[in-house]
């Protein structure tokens, strides 16, 4: 649940984006990500801070995005956000007493040091790697729109091709709406899904490590005992 509660803004800017295009979607994205953190707060009466940082950087990005009419900013996004995760997790890896995925997680499981350490590098990792993922797709977009624009000697919108364009145009048009469309798909199945699947990973982690205190646990009871 609380998986599917940090993809809502996500969620609902696919379904705009299918119904009304990608600047509508932009504007329900920033309205969602203000209701998550409104709804969050009057539950827990606190904020979680990769809610406050997604927030800030899509009514940054995203303003950006409806004012200058320009794709480019929400498609950096993801990878704005991703790359502040990145940054935040590998700086509590020296400060503080807890790396943040301990703060999240020792209070419903207990491992060893050395194992929250190396899963918070693990996540560090995983949101640089979405961050690169993110552009690697985007940039079929960024490539199909720069074309379009040089042929029309005009940046140009891509929401309706066949009424626009024909020949050498029409064809650049499709393109690059084909590539937004693909970015994002990408950004809600494509990020979801590694997602879970890093998640699954993690969770297997978890429940050797789990295991292994566990035992150890025993063992000493045990000395115990028999001392």
């Amino acid at each position: 649940m609380k998986l599917l509660f940090d993809f809502f803004p996500i969620l609902l800017f696919f379904i705009a984006y299918k119904l009304y295009g990608i600047y509508a979607a932009t504007a329900v994205a920033i309205a969602a990500a203000v209701i998550q953190n409104a709804v969050f707060w009057f539950r827990h009466r606190r904020f979680e801070n990769m809610h406050l940082i997604t927030l800030a950087l899509i009514v940054v990005l995203g303003g950006a995005t409806l004012i200058l009419q320009d794709k480019s900013f929400i498609m950096w996004k993801p990878t704005a956000v991703n790359w502040m995760f990145a940054i935040a997790f590998i700086g509590s890896q020296f400060i503080g007493k807890k790396t943040l995925v301990e703060r999240m997680m020792s209070h419903a499981i207990e491992i060893p040091l050395p194992a929250w350490r190396r899963l918070n590098m693990s996540w560090v990792v995983f949101f640089i790697a979405m961050g690169f993922a993110n552009l690697y797709v985007a940039n079929f977009y960024f490539i199909a729109d720069a074309a379009l624009t040089a042929a029309a000697s005009a940046p140009v919108e891509i929401e309706d091709c066949a009424t626009q364009f024909s020949g050498q145009l029409l064809s650049l048009c499709q393109t690059a709406k084909e590539a937004e469309e693909q970015w994002v798909n990408f950004k809600l199945f494509g990020m979801m899904g590694l997602t879970i699947l890093f998640v699954i990973g993690q969770a297997f982690y978890l429940a050797r490590h789990i295991n292994d205190t566990e035992s150890t646990t025993m063992q000493e009871a045990e000395q115990e005992q028999g001392s």
